[in-house]
């Protein structure tokens, strides 16, 4: 799991106004425009829970380190979402 954590860490990076916070446990923070708005069509598009927003941190998102295809579904709707 832990190859697989920075795998999916390393390509979300990679996303344009996405920028993956330091994360321990299976859980990945990210630094996003608009949280409210991006955890609500994430959720619309996969699954209702895929996506929450940490009430004490400003800015964030948390998503959970899945196996890799759905990391590659969040990294998908992230790309065509936060474009």
């Amino acid at each position: 799991m832990v190859d697989e954590k920075d795998r999916f860490y390393s390509r979300l990076s990679m996303i344009p106004g996405v920028r993956p916070l330091p994360s321990v446990g299976d859980w990945i923070l990210l630094h996003v425009e608009h949280p409210a708005e991006l955890a609500r069509r994430v959720n619309r598009k996969l699954a209702p829970g895929t996506m929450s927003v940490p009430r004490q941190i400003p800015g964030a998102v948390r998503i959970q380190v899945g196996d890799p295809r759905s990391n590659e579904q969040m990294l998908r709707a992230l790309r065509e979402l936060v474009a």
